[in-house]
């Protein structure tokens, strides 16, 4: 069963298609017309080995906020969508992942229970035309829009290029891991029965 979903999303302020596979290998074509956005979803799909496209236009003459946070929301949702009824995934995943002097960690459980905790000070304001405090706010994004509780960690680190790609990579491992089927999971794994 493909595990793949289509999203798209029109407002007054932005024009976003998003297209996941959960079950791809890492190849993803990324165009937001912020160029270091496109750069760190790039590497999410790479090394949460996601097939993805996303398409973003959106009103940068303001400035990077609603395409950001929108792309999030879109995402979010193709998430959501992708995993259906959520049988037979692992549900939790954690990463550590090193990026020179930067080391961050990402803790999440597909829970439906949407919550972000960010722990990451970034030192810059910006990294080229992308407004550092956006990190944050695309991830509460994609937490309650695929019901993520999410866990952001920031270890160690100076240069804020460096923590926010630790973040993105290490995203894209954690959620690689809660998203795997396992065989031995009857249903969703909760005493629920529903999550």
């Amino acid at each position: 069963m493909s595990r793949t979903a289509s999203v798209e999303r029109l407002t007054g302020e932005t024009a976003i298609k998003a297209v996941l596979n959960i079950d791809g290998a890492g190849r993803a074509q990324v165009q937001t017309g912020l160029g270091f956005f496109d750069h760190i979803l790039i590497l999410f799909g790479k090394h949460g080995l996601f097939d993805l496209t996303v398409e973003a236009n959106g009103d940068l003459e303001v400035d990077g906020h609603h395409t950001v946070e929108d792309t999030g929301i879109v995402l979010g949702q193709a998430l959501a969508k992708a995993l259906g009824d959520k049988a037979g995934i692992k549900r939790y995943g954690t990463a550590f992942v090193p990026m020179d002097e930067a080391l961050a960690m990402v803790s999440l459980d597909i829970s439906g229970r949407p919550y972000l905790v960010f722990d990451a000070v970034l030192p810059a304001e910006r990294v080229g035309q992308f407004d550092s405090e956006l990190t944050e706010e695309f991830l509460r994004a994609l937490s309650v829009h695929a019901g993520l509780t999410l866990h952001v960690r920031l270890l160690a680190g100076k240069n804020t290029h460096h923590i926010i790609e630790a973040i993105f990579k290490a995203l894209g491992r954690a959620l690689d891991e809660a998203t795997r089927q396992d065989d031995r999971i009857q249903g969703v794994m909760s005493t629920k029965g529903i999550l």
